[in-house]
């Protein structure tokens, strides 16, 4: 919207917060624009039994459909990101939400985000339940993407494309490049959008 307003071909801003500063840039490309912003430092975790547990139960998942190592990671708040055996079991999932919320909140979690295993070009599917926050689902989680992101550069993986939001017949795609810096890492997270209608108030 920032870069819309804006005009041009290239927008650039640092949005802040309260916490920290966030370096923004969109470019236009025909009739949408592309924007990406830095996310970041992404702090990750091991996942223990009791949580992973408490919340594979809050989605109705069985045990032998978890496809990996489950870790709760950060960018601001805890949430954890939970690998299923493959899209078909992603898009079953049926939440229990009031159970799902009271496991997020005893263990101090933003929520769970559940994704397929990102196959050779880096394409997943993902789906995001925050409900300690009022989000059941959310049909875009750039944030939680990020930190998926920061996660997978641990096994060779610099680049995602996740999809999200089919499940709410609202599908969108999240991009994620993982850029090495030495020891350190930067993530750029962001997506296309078109400017669909302006309404003013």
């Amino acid at each position: 919207m920032l870069a819309e307003r804006e005009g041009g071909d290239d927008y650039r801003a640092v949005l802040g917060t309260t916490h920290r500063s966030f370096d923004g840039r969109a470019t236009r490309n025909g009739d949408s624009l592309t924007a990406s912003f830095d996310p970041g430092p992404v702090s990750l975790s091991d996942a223990q039994g009791p949580e992973l547990e408490a919340i594979a139960h809050g989605l109705g998942l069985p045990e032998d459909a978890v496809a990996g190592d489950a870790c709760v990671a950060s960018n601001g708040r805890p949430r954890l990101l939970l690998p299923v055996r493959s899209r078909a079991v992603l898009a079953e999932l049926t939440p229990d939400f009031p159970l799902l919320r009271a496991s997020c909140d005893r263990h101090g979690l933003l929520g769970c985000y559940a994704y397929s295993p990102p196959d050779r070009h880096g394409r997943a599917a993902a789906r995001m339940f925050a409900p300690s926050i009022g989000v059941p689902e959310d049909i875009a989680n750039a944030n939680s993407t990020a930190c998926l992101a920061a996660h997978a550069a641990g096994s060779g993986t610099d680049r995602l494309i996740v999809d999200m939001g089919d499940h709410l017949g609202c599908p969108s795609t999240i991009t994620a490049t993982v850029h090495h810096d030495g020891v350190e890492h930067r993530i750029r997270v962001g997506g296309q959008a078109t400017i669909a209608r302006t309404v003013v108030c």
